[in-house]
């Protein structure tokens, strides 16, 4: 079975946390969310979630996936965060899948990893890509690389995960099921 990490951090964007998480699950991926501070972590629209794991506690490189959700302040906690930049880098370099959608793309070049590299994030990151190959489209996939826009194309980022992970087939029959067409 695949699976998937997603971290949660303070002020993170709820849509596109959540989105991730229950698409994912719908495809049968094995997901499981990781909290920077605390097991009940707060979005930036005040709502709680409860993280099943510390991140610390994690064992990054087991998970299929490192998914990283947008969100402020919880983007600024994560680019600030050594392990975090480190788990990217390392997972980079083993050409192991990573995503990251609206402004957590920022994360990927504070990690060191987006020079060159095809990517999209939220319009205001935009000006952060100067060395990146910085494409306007609702998802962007370069290597072992999955990056979003934002809230409005968290389906498409969850279903190109689920593509990429399990195949187009199971993002289709999942896309159906939500009706999403």
């Amino acid at each position: 079975m695949a699976s998937a990490l997603i971290l949660l951090s303070p002020g993170f964007e709820e849509i596109e946390a959540i989105t991730v998480i229950d698409l994912l699950r719908r495809a049968s991926i094995e997901v499981t969310t990781a909290g920077l501070d605390t097991n009940l972590i707060t979005g930036s629209h005040q709502i709680s979630v409860k993280a099943d794991e510390f991140y610390k506690d994690c064992d990054q490189m087991k998970f299929d996936i490192l998914i990283l959700p947008g969100g402020q302040p919880g983007t600024n906690n994560m680019k600030k965060d050594p392990l975090i930049l480190s788990w990217i880098k390392q997972r980079f370099e083993s050409k192991k899948w990573i995503a990251a959608i609206c402004a957590a793309p920022i994360i990927l070049y504070e990690a060191g990893i987006a020079k060159g590299l095809k990517l999209t994030s939220y319009p205001s990151e935009e000006h952060v890509f100067i060395d990146s190959i910085y494409l306007k489209q609702p998802v962007v996939t370069d290597g072992c690389v999955i990056t979003g826009r934002g809230v409005g194309t968290a389906i498409d980022f969850s279903l190109e995960i689920i593509t990429k992970l399990i195949g187009k087939k199971t993002a289709e029959e999942t896309a159906k099921r939500i009706l999403y067409t």
